[in-house]
């Protein structure tokens, strides 16, 4: 009953330690796989110490795993507020940072079906949240074909390019034109 205080209270206090160390600044992203997707869904909605996030083939309604998960041995008859505070998909309205959902299309852990991630999505979507879903074809709970694997590091380097990476200051007027022409490409011949 205290997983999201101490989830966020670990969470703070880790990149408290890494601004302290000067590893990062304030642009720091959470993600993660299963059931880290569906942690750092609840760090995005509980706290504000991320600037993105990245779930991967997470359960973010855990209504949808009614007979417990990870250490929930209590059933969600059992201790139905457990079930509600501790899914993601109940709080998608506080969500106010953008989230990468990816999925493996053929995904038959019980408690992570495609529907999980279609669904928050759904849900994102309808509140105006910045989101985006990617399901990868033929892919199970862990993503083995080089192709979709892949597309999922591209998809996360486009994604936190996009939101954690500054941009460029616009150049000042006068500055030397050659500095901004763009690299020259040679095209080679395969052989």
């Amino acid at each position: 009953d205290n997983f999201l205080p101490q989830l966020v209270a670990s969470a703070e206090a880790a990149v408290k330690e890494l601004r302290r160390r000067g590893v990062c600044d304030e642009r720091v992203g959470v993600g993660g796989h299963s059931y880290g997707g569906f942690m750092a869904a609840n760090l995005l909605a509980h706290s504000d110490t991320f600037r993105v996030g990245v779930g991967r083939s997470g359960a973010y309604n855990r209504l949808l795993t009614p007979f417990g998960f990870q250490s929930e041995e209590r059933t969600l008859w059992e201790a139905p507020d457990a079930y509600l505070a501790m899914s993601p998909f109940m709080h998608a309205d506080k969500i106010q940072r953008p989230l990468l959902l990816i999925h493996g299309e053929a995904d038959n852990n019980p408690g992570t079906f495609p529907m999980q991630s279609e669904r928050f999505y759904q849900a994102l979507k309808g509140l105006g949240k910045e989101c985006r879903l990617v399901l990868l074809p033929l892919e199970a709970h862990s993503y083995a074909a080089k192709e979709n694997v892949l597309h999922m590091l591209c998809e996360i380097d486009d994604w936190l390019q996009t939101h954690l990476v500054p941009k460029p200051a616009p150049e000042a007027a006068g500055s030397d034109a050659s500095a901004r022409e763009p690299a020259k490409v040679e095209e080679v011949e395969a052989k």
